[in-house]
């Protein structure tokens, strides 16, 4: 019964890992829309949204099969709790994802603001962070996850800069108020998917240490 047990807890990370993957890749095929220009690109990432949904789902009844079937010891209830949680995140990213292609269906129908810059240095970071709190996961790694905690910061720094800037290029051409503000909301995305990987490593130090991280300051340094 036990090895059995450990069976599911293993089939629900692989599973949970798997939707991540999924939810990486949208992201990074949304923000090359963007950059290259990519049509067919920001099509695949909405067609594909279902595909994450639908294992939210899953992965949702699983955790709950544990719960009702199982007698959970606290280690194992920490990697339930933070599975629930991580799963809804991975399915914002999704969210956040699509929202990206499409605005980068609407930027398409325009020339190009200005030269890409800070836009993908932010979606380096952006992703880097959701892949390694993902990795923080598989390897029950607390620094990776507390690394990942460190960079929100960097990501929140380089939306500001972005919006300033394009808020200048607005304020000087109105040809470009429409496209400058796609880009907007492409960079506010970008920070809610950095802010979503945040709370999968914050719930992955949940799991492995027992601690909640989601407030205080101190615990981030």
């Amino acid at each position: 019964m036990e090895r059995h047990f450990e069976k599911e807890l293993e089939e629900l990370k692989d599973r949970l890992v798997w939707m991540g993957s999924l939810a990486e890749r949208a992201v990074h095929q949304s923000v090359q829309a963007v950059l290259d220009g990519e049509k067919d690109m920001a099509n695949r990432v909405i067609e594909e949204e279902p595909a994450i949904n639908e294992m939210q789902i899953e992965v949702d009844e699983r955790v709950v099969k544990l719960l009702a079937t199982q007698q959970i010891m606290a280690g194992d209830l920490r990697f339930a709790i933070a599975v629930s949680r991580i799963n809804g995140d991975l399915e914002r990213i999704g969210d956040q994802a699509v929202n990206i292609a499409q605005s980068a269906l609407r930027i398409l129908r325009h020339p190009r603001v200005k030269p890409y810059v800070d836009l993908p240095r932010m979606s380096e970071i952006a992703e880097e962070m959701v892949r390694d709190s993902l990795n923080s996961l598989v390897r029950r790694d607390v620094e990776l996850a507390r690394n990942v905690l460190a960079r929100d910061d960097v990501v929140d720094s380089l939306r500001n800069q972005i919006f300033r800037e394009l808020l200048t290029y607005m304020m000087e051409n109105s040809a470009v108020v429409f496209p400058a503000f796609e880009l907007i909301l492409v960079a506010k995305n970008l920070e809610r998917i950095a802010d979503h990987a945040t709370n999968i490593a914050e719930d992955v130090i949940f799991m492995v240490v027992g601690r909640d991280v989601r407030h205080p300051a101190l615990d981030r340094r």
